[in-house]
């Protein structure tokens, strides 16, 4: 039996149910995902803030997007942590449940792109298992795993600033989460061309 038939019998909140169920076709669709945290323990730390942006076909779509902020007053208050522009910024606050709900219903059975992204996705893992939900199902890949393949390096890392600046890709004045997921689109995108990879190869 698939996966996803397996999951979707299992008692998790329907918008999970819904989620799982879109499995049961292939996307087209990627979507450059960026998270903002407040730290690398998976078990500690929490998600301050998602960028997202679809790319189909080769195109970044701009009016296909996800961004919030979502404010962990709890957690900054207790670890004397001040993020003033996650509180103070116009972009949509949600409550974590709610944002990785919405975030869900977004990127739907698209395939994930990021930048590092393993670490995006077991953090929103954690989440999801706070919601008393599965894990993310979505296929991944990586700017900087692709780099790596296209330069036969095996033995550096690339943050994402590095990697922006040997595309000569201009910088942001202020770095946020949904600038993050349109550099690494960007990226994608410069990378999957220079690979020589098509959609149907991915």
């Amino acid at each position: 039996m698939l996966d996803w038939l397996k999951n979707i019998n299992k008692p998790y909140p329907d918008f999970y149910k819904k989620y799982v169920a879109s499995f049961e076709k292939k996307s087209n669709r990627f979507v450059a995902l960026s998270i903002e945290t407040t730290g690398l323990t998976i078990e500690k730390d929490v998600i301050l803030s998602i960028g997202s942006i679809a790319v189909i076909h080769d195109t970044i779509i701009v009016g296909d997007t996800f961004e919030v902020n979502i404010p962990q007053y709890k957690f900054l208050h207790d670890n004397g942590i001040k993020n003033d522009f996650i509180i103070e910024s116009s972009l949509p606050k949600l409550a974590e449940p709610i944002a990785i709900e919405k975030l869900l219903e977004f990127i739907n059975n698209s395939t994930l792109v990021g930048h590092r992204i393993n670490f995006d996705i077991e953090i929103l893992n954690e989440a999801l298992s706070k919601m008393e939900c599965g894990r993310i199902k979505n296929e991944a890949l990586d700017i900087e795993v692709m780099y790596r393949k296209l330069n036969d390096i095996n033995d550096k890392s690339f943050t994402l600033e590095e990697l922006s600046t040997l595309f000569k890709i201009p910088k942001a004045e202020r770095i946020t989460a949904s600038d993050d997921a349109y550099t690494i689109a960007l990226l994608f995108l410069k990378l999957k061309s220079r690979l020589g990879l098509t959609d149907d190869l991915i």
